[in-house]
């Protein structure tokens, strides 16, 4: 492969770059199509990181207005999904600031691992084995939400999203071997807490379909418009 064709854009970067500028032009229908076709899997990094669900909406919303009023910015150098979760996670960053949590936002790495060390499997003991899907489903959300931000956001977007190490290296700004650690961690944290039961419900994590989209939609359109 040559140089020049290295730096070629894919089809979704070129996608994602006529959306741009289709948003940038003011374009309403535009930024609805980016907000619904994005809409699920931030939600879900919302949530994995502030581990509130009104709070992740908001945080969400936030976004998407940050993201139209810089939206010029926006040079397709990775993909839109990518620049959307950057200013998503700067939003959520900042709410955990106010809530005086700083010290979750950027863990050291070590740190992390003697923070883990420590967390003892012994402290959860619900009755999962005879629970139904649904119940598996919100136990499982529950663990994830005990883990550090940096493991949550981490198995959010791998195990759940199903993105690739270096795109979710590019999400979190983080080194793809970071990513990898920590993922491998997560994933051991919560099978040894869910056992076999967690492989049959990761996948359905945070729903956020339907009304839900429709709602955060609404609502944005209508403070942009205003």
């Amino acid at each position: 492969m040559t140089a020049l064709a290295a730096l070629a854009p894919t089809p979704a970067e070129d996608d994602d770059l006529a959306l741009a500028h289709r948003i940038a032009a003011g374009e309403e229908t535009a930024f609805e199509l980016m907000m619904r076709r994005h809409n699920r899997r931030l939600y879900r990094l919302a949530r994995a990181t502030l581990r509130n669900d009104a709070d992740a909406e908001d945080a969400l919303q936030e976004a998407y207005l940050a993201a139209y009023r810089h939206i010029g910015d926006f040079r397709g150098e990775s993909t839109l999904f990518t620049w959307l979760s950057r200013l998503l996670l700067n939003e959520c960053y900042g709410r955990l600031r106010k809530h005086s949590r700083r010290e979750a936002l950027f863990p050291i790495a070590d740190d992390i691992e003697h923070e883990v060390d420590a967390m003892t499997i012994n402290d959860f003991d619900p009755p999962y084995h005879a629970a139904a899907r649904a119940e598996i489903r919100g136990l499982l959300e529950a663990r994830l939400d005990s883990l550090p931000i940096a493991f949550r956001t981490v198995f959010v977007l791998r195990s759940v999203e199903e993105l690739s190490v270096e795109e979710t290296a590019r999400c979190l700004d983080i080194p793809e071997a970071t990513v990898r650690s920590r993922h491998f961690r997560a994933n051991a944290l919560l099978r040894e807490a869910l056992a076999r039961d967690i492989g049959a419900v990761e996948k359905s994590l945070f729903e956020f379909d339907g009304d839900d989209c429709d709602r955060v939609v609404a609502r944005t359109l209508a403070r942009w418009r205003a």
